[in-house]
Order: structure tokens, then C-alpha cells, then sequence
């Protein structure tokens, strides 16, 4: 099946004044709709045109090398703007519940993920990404470069993530990143999060 652009979940003024409007018009509209155009380009003709693009992601060594790293970069660009936009929302709120709970077993409280959290989107070289994960069941924090994906990186499955290239807050933050990833905690869809804990730690997970 051909990569697909969602739709936002909501309209793209809807995260102010965190994220602002002009910059997600133009990180879903322009950038994340050229890493399905690419990676459908460099799919076509492949297997993987007919596959879900998280099952050549999760298996790279089973992509034919003259592909691979298109592969690689856009089909992650594809995924992780997909689950970017979901666990957003200008509804916010906290965590609760089961997701709570394991959060406070992971890291000793909420305020303590989210230092971890942000000392990983903070100190992500260059581009890249800061993610939340289940892995073996336990909440773990991590960071990828580019848009390397977590499961390669012994991370697990993510449940919350940020993204850290210039183009996701330079319009509004320009070098200052760290204010980005501070605004991002006022539109955590943390109800979404949730879903995708129960679904990473259930027996099928």
C-alpha cells in the first residue's frame, strides 16, 4: 500500500500559541508530504509498495541496499510525523491511570520524565528526534538522529515523540530550542499516549 499524508487531527492554528500555524502548514503540508512522495518513488516496482512502510523500517536488512537508505529516512520521515501529529492535541491535560503510574515506576515522578525527555531533545546533535518508549514492558527515554527510528535503536516502541529538526520550531523559536521543547508539554495529547501504552504492553503488544 502506498504511503498515505493524514490529515492533521485538528485544524493548524489549533496549537497555538505553542506551535504556531505557519509552521504546521508547512511541516505537514510541504515536509512531510515530500517523504511520502520520496518514499513512494523509491518503493514503486519493490514489495514494499504494497507493504505497511513500518515493515521495511523495522527489518532495513531486508531492503534491497539501492534503496535502503531512501527507505531508511523517508519511510521514517512518513511514521514519525504520523505519530508526531496524533500525540498533539490543544487539549493537553496529564497523564493518569496506568500510564502514570508507570512513568512514576520508570523515572520516580512526571516532573523527572519530563527532564530526562527534554535533556535528550536538547542535547539530539543536529536533527533528530526525542522519544518516549516501551521497552520490555518499562517506560524508557531515548533520541534518534535524522529519522532513525527507535526500534532500531534498542529503544523499544514509542508512545510519545518530539521532533527536533530546525524546521519543526525556527520559525517561532529560531535557536532556541529548549523554549520549543518547554511549549511542547502544554499540548501533549496524553489520552493518546495512553491508547499507545495499553497497546505496547498488552499481551499482543
Amino acid at each position: 500500500m502506498p504511503a498515505e499524508l493524514p490529515a492533521l487531527p485538528y485544524d493548524y492554528s489549533a496549537l497555538e500559541p505553542y506551535i504556531d500555524e505557519q509552521t504546521m502548514r508547512i511541516h505537514h503540508d510541504k515536509h512531510h508530504a515530500a517523504y511520502v512522495k520520496k518514499y513512494n518513488a523509491a518503493v514503486e516496482g519493490t514489495p514494499f509498495a504494497e507493504k505497511d512502510v513500518l515493515d521495511g523500517l523495522k527489518d532495513l536488512g531486508s531492503v534491497p541496499e539501492d534503496i535502503r537508505m531512501a527507505v531508511r529516512n523517508n519511510g521514517g520521515g512518513v511514521v514519525n510525523h504520523s505519530l508526531f501529529w496524533e500525540v498533539m492535541s490543544p487539549d493537553g491535560g496529564e497523564p493518569s491511570g496506568a500510564l502514570l503510574e508507570a512513568i512514576n515506576a520508570a523515572f520516580g515522578s512526571l516532573d523527572a520524565m519530563k527532564e530526562q525527555f527534554n535533556n535528550a531533545a536538547a542535547t539530539q546533535f543536529g536533527s533528530g528526534w526525542a522519544w518516549l518508549c516501551v521497552q520490555d514492558g518499562k517506560l524508557v527515554v531515548c533520541k534518534t538522529p535524522n529519522q532513525d527510528r527507535p526500534e532500531n535503536n534498542g529503544c523499544g516502541t514509542p508512545i510519545l515523540c518530539l521532533d527536533v529538526w530546525e524546521h519543526a520550531y525556527y520559525l517561532k523559536y529560531q535557536n532556541r530550542r529548549p523554549d520549543y521543547i518547554n511549549a511542547f508539554w502544554n499540548v501533549v495529547n496524553w489520552k493518546k499516549v495512553a491508547e499507545l501504552f495499553a497497546a505496547a504492553t498488552s499481551p499482543a503488544g
